[in-house]
């Protein structure tokens, strides 16, 4: 079994600076896509209590709806889609972009996936509740859509269209649209990166939102140090997969300069402790973070998507087609740079992890209630701390 390709998909990159993420599955033969992006400087994710990829009306809104016939087993060899930088080619998309299909072998040739998705993934369901009833409709696009949007993407039969309406922050609009087509070209052959693995305690890390939203939260707890988390306001899709204690060490708002000086004598006090979240919170980078399974949030959390779709989108009328030879090809300096490394080569074999069941409410309670707990004890744990420094000065 492999992945399905899609005719649309999805990806937004937010940061300070130039990200690109590269995502795509392929053999899904006619898939429709319509998203609304808004790029400023709201970050994407913005509490526990609203949608990762769900209810933020201010950043994003994504539509999706498939159909999917008989999925082709296995390539008999590595398909690749070459860059065409010829004079000229950037200005128009190749007729025949990406091919619909692609030959097969035997069953037994295929990879095949048992693996359950991690726990994180459970949260696609929960932050696609509040459409649950309602689905999604045209006026629901529209209403939006050249008020709050950047840009309006439309992805049908594999190709992709942009209508746009104003600039994105710095160069977000861009490397979405980068982003967005690198779903169209997954590829397995990317690499994983290289962290070198001392499981030593070496020092501490503090992890502190500035304007917004940061990308440096995933580098930070896979450095081998413990992460000290000031309490964050938005959330990358991963992070309502950690726990405090157990992942990092939790930050209050306010007061951190004492508390992260609490933080840190209690873990000069207590490092198997602290080597403990230290490893944890690598473990968690390493193998729950691996760029497959990015890919495979990226695919079930746009196919819970496609179930509330209840139209058919179409081409906007001031909508030019885009590809990846109308990025790249004209981009010079750092932008091509960065393009040229981040883009797959060609389509995955492998198939997607599966999606755990949705939380019951009873589960979902007692998840919420775990982590206000831990928090609630390193506060204690600090206070206390502190009574004892003033009784001794």
């Amino acid at each position: 079994m492999k992945w399905p390709m899609p005719s649309g998909w999805q990806f937004i990159v937010y940061g300070s600076f130039v990200v690109a993420l590269v995502c795509i599955v392929h053999s899904i033969d006619v898939i429709r896509f319509e998203s609304l992006f808004k790029l400023d400087r709201i970050p994407f994710h913005q509490s526990i209590s609203e949608a990762i990829l769900g209810n933020t009306p201010p950043n994003s809104t994504i539509f999706l709806a498939t159909t999917t016939t008989e999925i082709p087993k296995k390539p008999q060899h590595k398909i690749q889609f070459p860059l065409n930088c010829t004079f000229g080619s950037h200005l128009t998309c190749p007729a025949n972009y990406y091919p619909t299909s692609f030959p097969s072998q035997d069953d037994q040739d295929s990879p095949s996936t048992t693996t359950t998705c991690p726990n994180y993934f459970r949260w696609i369901y929960e932050d696609l509740r509040p459409w649950k009833e309602t689905g999604i409709t045209r006026e629901m696009v529209e209403e939006r859509a050249s008020v709050e949007s950047n840009f309006r993407l439309v992805i049908l039969n594999g190709r992709a269209y942009i209508e746009r309406y104003r600039k994105g922050f710095e160069t977000r609009d861009l490397f979405t649209q980068w982003g967005i087509l690198q779903l169209l070209r997954r590829s397995d052959q990317g690499d994983d990166l290289s962290v070198k693995d001392e499981r030593e305690l070496s020092w501490y890390k503090i992890y502190i939102e500035g304007f917004g939203w940061s990308v440096s939260e995933k580098y930070i707890l896979a450095c081998n140090s413990v992460t000290l988390l000031v309490k964050p306001r938005y959330y990358d899709f991963f992070t309502r997969g950690l726990m405090p204690m157990h992942h990092y060490w939790p930050i209050k708002e306010y007061d951190q300069c004492r508390s992260i000086k609490f933080a840190v004598e209690w873990g000069n006090n207590h490092e198997q402790e602290a080597k403990d979240i230290v490893e944890a919170a690598s473990d968690f980078i390493h193998e729950d973070l691996k760029m497959d399974y990015v890919y495979d949030y990226m695919f079930h959390v746009l196919r819970e998507y496609a179930k509330l779709l209840r139209y058919k989108p179409t081409i906007p009328k001031k909508a030019i087609e885009i590809c990846s030879e109308t990025l790249a090809c004209p981009a010079v300096g750092l932008y091509n740079a960065f393009m040229m490394e981040s883009m797959v080569k060609g389509p995955t074999d492998m198939s997607p992890c599966n999606m755990p069941p949705p939380y019951d409410p009873h589960a979902f309670r007692t998840l919420l209630r775990s982590k206000a707990n831990s928090v609630s004890l390193v506060e204690l744990w600090e206070q206390r701390y502190w009574e004892n420094q003033t009784k001794h000065n």
